[in-house]
C-alpha cells in the first residue's frame, strides 16, 4: 500500500501554486472556446461554399488538424513559428493562439452539422424576403444551428478544458503544471497528481450534467 500523506495541503498551498495554474487554463479553454467558434463558423461557411478555391483550403485545414496530435501542433507551433517571426513569443500566448487554431476544426464540423440541420427552405424564405446569402445566414440559420448544436459545442469546450493539461509540455503554467509542482516542492508527486485527477474529474463531470440539463431544455423547447 501506498503511504499517502495529504496533511501537506492547506490554503498556502493552493493559493501559491494552484490558483494561479487554474486561472491560466480556464483563460486557455475560454479565449480558444470564442476563438475556435467564430474560426470555425468561418471555415464552416467556406466548407459548404460552392465555390472551389473556398471549399478546398477549408476542408484541407480541418482534415489536416484533425489528424494530427494537439500535443504535435502545440510542439511545432512553439518551436518553429519563433524560427520564422525572429523572436520567441512565449509559453502561454503560444498555448493560446495553438488551442484556437487548432479547436476551430473541431468547432468547424461540428458548426457544419448545424447549418446542414437548418431545412433549405428557411434559406430560400430569406432569398424570397429579399436578403443576401450574408443576411440569410446571420439573421436565420445561424442561431437556429447555434441553439441546435450548443450542447454538441459545449461539450466540445469541456474537452477543450481537459486538453489543456497539454501545455506542459511548452512549459505553460496551467492547472496540472501547479499541481506537478506542489508535487516536487513537497516530495509527495503521487497525491498531487491524485489531487490533481480528481478536480479535473469534478469540473468536467458537473460540467457534462450541466449540459445534459442544457440538452434535456432544448428538447423540451422544440
Amino acid at each position: 500500500m501506498l503511504n499517502l500523506d495529504f496533511s501537506f495541503f492547506s490554503w498556502q498551498v493552493v493559493s501559491g501554486y494552484i490558483v494561479k495554474g487554474f486561472i491560466f487554463s480556464i483563460e486557455l479553454t475560454l479565449i480558444a472556446m470564442v476563438g475556435g467558434i467564430l474560426l470555425g463558423t468561418l471555415l464552416a461557411l467556406m466548407r459548404l461554399s460552392s465555390r472551389r478555391w473556398l471549399n478546398l483550403p477549408a476542408a484541407g485545414y480541418v482534415n489536416t488538424m484533425r489528424s494530427v496530435p494537439l500535443v504535435m501542433v502545440i510542439l511545432w507551433f512553439f518551436l518553429l513559428i519563433p524560427l520564422v517571426i525572429g523572436r520567441p513569443l512565449g509559453a502561454e500566448i503560444s498555448a493560446i493562439i495553438t488551442f484556437t487554431i487548432f479547436e476551430a476544426a473541431y468547432y468547424s464540423e461540428i458548426m457544419r452539422a448545424g447549418i446542414q440541420s437548418i431545412p433549405r427552405g428557411q434559406v430560400g424564405a430569406g432569398y424570397a424576403l429579399g436578403m443576401t446569402y450574408a443576411q440569410t445566414m446571420r439573421l436565420v440559420v445561424l442561431p437556429q444551428a447555434f441553439r441546435n448544436m450548443l450542447p454538441v459545442l459545449l461539450t466540445q469546450t469541456i474537452i477543450l478544458f481537459q486538453d489543456t493539461s497539454l501545455v506542459y509540455a511548452i512549459g505553460a503554467y496551467d492547472l496540472l503544471k501547479g499541481f506537478e509542482i506542489a508535487g516536487k516542492n513537497f516530495n509527495r508527486p503521487v497525491e498531487t497528481y491524485l489531487v490533481a485527477a480528481v478536480l479535473y474529474f469534478a469540473i468536467c463531470f458537473s460540467l457534462s450534467m450541466l449540459v445534459k440539463r442544457l440538452q434535456q431544455r432544448i428538447a423540451i423547447i422544440r
